[in-house]
C-alpha cells in the first residue's frame, strides 16, 4: 500500500470529482471542484499522490500536478472499472481511482510532454485525413457504379479517370449529380495536397528527432512507424521489458492459463494500439516479401526465412513487429544505435 496522501480525480471538462485519502488511507473528502478550484488545489497543496483515470485532457493535468511537485498515476480504465462495486457516480469513480492508486501491481501509463503530444496530433490529423479520404472515394465509386461507371482500383485511377467522366457528356450522368461529382472531385484532391503536406511534416520533424532517427533505422521502421513508436514508448521507463511494450501495442498473443496450464491464443484484438500495430505490421509484411525473394544477408534476415517456411508470412510479420519494438526499446533505455549483425561471407 502506498503511505502518502492521494488526491483521486474524476476528470471531466468543468466539473471534476476529487477524492482525498490521507496518509491512513482514510477519506477527507469526497466532492465536486470547478477547473478553476482544481488548479488552485494542485497549486497550494504539498506533495501528493495524484490519481486519475488514462482519458482526454489526462496528460495536461499529470503535467500540471508535476509542475507544482506532485507524483502522478495515470492509471488504465479497466483497472478502475474492476474495482467499482457500486452504482456508477462521479463519486465512486473517484474512490475507486484512489483504490486502484494504492495497488502497487497497477502501474501508471506514460505522461507526454507538450512536444510528443503535438507530434500524436500531428499523427492523428493526418489519419482523420485520410479516412476521410478514404471515405469519399469509396462515395464516389459506389455513385458512379449506380450510372454503369467502374473504375479500376486504387487512388490513382480515380483521380485519373473522374476528369474525362466530367467532360464526357454522352455518359448517362445528370446534370444534378455532375456538378456534386465535380465538387467531390475538387474535395478529394484537397485532401490529398493536405496529407501529402502533413507527410512532409512528419518527415521533417522526425528528420531533426534523434530518437526517431535512430528507430529509423530498424527493418521495416519509416517515418510512421518511428513517430508512433517515439511517441508511445517515450524513454522507454513506463516498461520493464521490451515483452511490455510490444504486449502493449498488442503483438503478444493473449493467455488464458489456469491449473498450470499455459494456454495463448492470438494477438488481441482490442486491447491494443491498432493504429501502430497496424503500420508495424504494414512495414514488417514489406520485410517479409523482401526477405523471401533473396538471399539473407544478416541474422535477423535468416531467422526471417526460416519463420516463413514453418509459419507462413503473417505470423512471421507479427514476430518481426514484436521484435521491432522489443529492440526500439533497449534502444532507447541504452541509448544505442541499431547495428544488424552480417552474416559471415
Amino acid at each position: 500500500m502506498i503511505k502518502n496522501t492521494i488526491i483521486a480525480i474524476d476528470l471531466a471538462k468543468h466539473s471534476f470529482q476529487v477524492c482525498k485519502f490521507n496518509s491512513d488511507g482514510k477519506i477527507d473528502y469526497n466532492k465536486a471542484m470547478s477547473r478553476k478550484a482544481l488548479i488552485a488545489l494542485l497549486g497550494n497543496h504539498v506533495s501528493a499522490l495524484v490519481a486519475m483515470e488514462a482519458c482526454g485532457g489526462s496528460n495536461y493535468w499529470a503535467r500540471l500536478a508535476r509542475r507544482h511537485g506532485h507524483q502522478v498515476k495515470i492509471i488504465q480504465p479497466r483497472a478502475v472499472k474492476g474495482l467499482q462495486l457500486k452504482q456508477k457516480t462521479d463519486k465512486n469513480d473517484a474512490y475507486a481511482i484512489g483504490i486502484a492508486a494504492q495497488l502497487p501491481h497497477i502501474n501508471s501509463c506514460g505522461i507526454m510532454e507538450e512536444d510528443e503530444q503535438g507530434l500524436q496530433a500531428l499523427e492523428r490529423v493526418r489519419m482523420l485525413q485520410l479516412e476521410q479520404r478514404t471515405a469519399l472515394a469509396n462515395q464516389i465509386r459506389g455513385l458512379l457504379t449506380e450510372f454503369g461507371i467502374v473504375i479500376a482500383k486504387g487512388l490513382n485511377h480515380l483521380v485519373t479517370a473522374l476528369p474525362d467522366i466530367l467532360e464526357d457528356a454522352e455518359n448517362g450522368l445528370p446534370m444534378n449529380y455532375r456538378q456534386a461529382l465535380a465538387a467531390q472531385s475538387q474535395m478529394l484532391q484537397l485532401y490529398t495536397t493536405q496529407i501529402e503536406s502533413y507527410d512532409r511534416l512528419i518527415a521533417e520533424h522526425t528528420r531533426h528527432n534523434p530518437v526517431c532517427q535512430k528507430l529509423s533505422k530498424l527493418e521495416g521502421v519509416g517515418p510512421l512507424i518511428a513517430l508512433g513508436l517515439t511517441v508511445r514508448l517515450g524513454n522507454a521507463t513506463e516498461f520493464n521489458t521490451g515483452r511490455d511494450a510490444s504486449a502493449c501495442i498488442g503483438l503478444t498473443p493473449k493467455q488464458h492459463s489456469t491449473g498450470g496450464k499455459e494456454r495463448l491464443g492470438h494477438i488481441s484484438k482490442n486491447c491494443a494500439d491498432k493504429r501502430l500495430r497496424s503500420l508495424l505490421y504494414q512495414g514488417a509484411m514489406s520485410v517479409v516479401n523482401k526477405a523471401v525473394s533473396r538471399e539473407p544477408k544478416t541474422v535477423k534476415e535468416q531467422w526471417l526465412k526460416a519463420l516463413v517456411d514453418r509459419r507462413g508470412k503473417k505470423v512471421a510479420a507479427i514476430a518481426l513487429a514484436n521484435k521491432t519494438v522489443r529492440t526500439a526499446v533497449a534502444l532507447i533505455k541504452n541509448n544505442d544505435d541499431y547495428n544488424p549483425i552480417l552474416l559471415a561471407a
